[in-house]
């Protein structure tokens, strides 16, 4: 689809690496909408000095993007020109456990996290369980959940710059703040370490089960979503502005508004991304006319219009 947008084909002039080219690769299945065109290339390094050999050696005018698990994304029905990476090798999928915390990379699912956690002992952690997709998008977003944020447990973050270049970076030069932080667009997030607690692994178990049957309860599940779709403003409650300007049965397309829960919108099927990309921004501009706050999309959009 993207042929002669760059080059002929751009794979040829990619520097070699030791992972993974694919070309045109469907990102509506590496998303949990389930929605967005292709990437023109996807790159799956095999670890970080194969990362760091792309990023050194890669034509400089070629864009780099980088996904993680696809929770908390939209990719438009054009897709991402240029090249995608996606941390998913085994090497980015390890953690190392020390006195006191714990060392995840990249892309550890969050779901997996609940075996690591009872098998040593670690709590503190349980409501990164209930956060989808993997624990390096965690950061960005100072995302959380239960009255916790990743930021309450960060000790530090290994990235890695656009030159290629690997450093260790720390909660106070990230800013974290609700839902944000001032993580420039062009880091790459390798491992983050977590502080953790000594806990027995039956309390762990019963409070990731609890967290569990809370969201299934409160929350759209199983469904194509890509979790709260507005921030709340600040002493304020998104889903409670977007029921009062009535949106809450808001429907474009293939999306609609959650039954459940009314911040979370739904592709039911046979939504485009820009169907869920209409149906968030007249809610937005619902919202703003009936109560003059308007809200910030939490989920994040990428890629161009078909």
């Amino acid at each position: 689809m993207f042929d002669n947008l760059f080059h002929k084909s751009l794979i040829d002039i990619l520097p070699q690496v030791q992972g993974k080219y694919l070309k045109n690769v469907p990102l509506s299945k590496h998303t949990w909408f389930g929605v967005g065109g292709p990437a023109e290339v996807m790159f799956l390094p095999k670890d970080t000095d194969d990362l760091k050999h792309f990023l050194v050696n890669k034509p400089y005018n070629i864009p780099v993007s980088i996904i993680g698990g696809g929770s908390n994304l939209l990719v438009r029905d054009g897709g991402i020109p240029g090249v995608v990476v996606k941390l998913d090798a085994p090497y980015f999928r390890r953690h190392e456990i020390g006195d006191g915390i714990i060392k995840c990379y990249a892309g550890l699912k969050n779901i997996d996290l609940k075996k690591i956690f009872l098998t040593n002992n670690i709590g503190g952690l349980e409501f990164l369980c209930s956060i989808p997709g993997h624990i390096g998008g965690s950061i960005k977003t100072n995302a959380g959940c239960f009255g916790k944020c990743i930021g309450d447990v960060l000790v530090s973050a290994e990235i890695m710059d656009n030159g290629g270049n690997l450093q260790t970076v720390f909660p106070e030069d990230l800013k974290l703040s609700y839902r944000n932080s001032l993580f420039p667009d062009d880091w790459i997030i390798i491992s983050v370490t977590l502080r953790t607690e000594y806990s027995q692994a039956e309390q762990i178990a019963a409070i990731i089960d609890e967290q569990k049957e809370y969201r299934i309860k409160n929350q759209p599940y199983n469904q194509k979503t890509a979790g709260s779709t507005f921030k709340n403003p600040e002493g304020l409650k998104a889903w409670e502005l977007i029921k009062k300007s009535g949106c809450a049965d808001l429907r474009i397309g293939g999306a609609k508004v959650s039954e459940k829960h009314c911040n979370f919108l739904i592709n039911t099927g046979k939504a485009t991304a820009e169907d869920i990309e209409k149906l968030g921004d007249a809610i937005v501009k619902k919202v703003k006319e009936q109560t003059s706050i308007t809200l910030e999309w939490e989920i994040k959009k990428m890629g161009i219009s078909k």
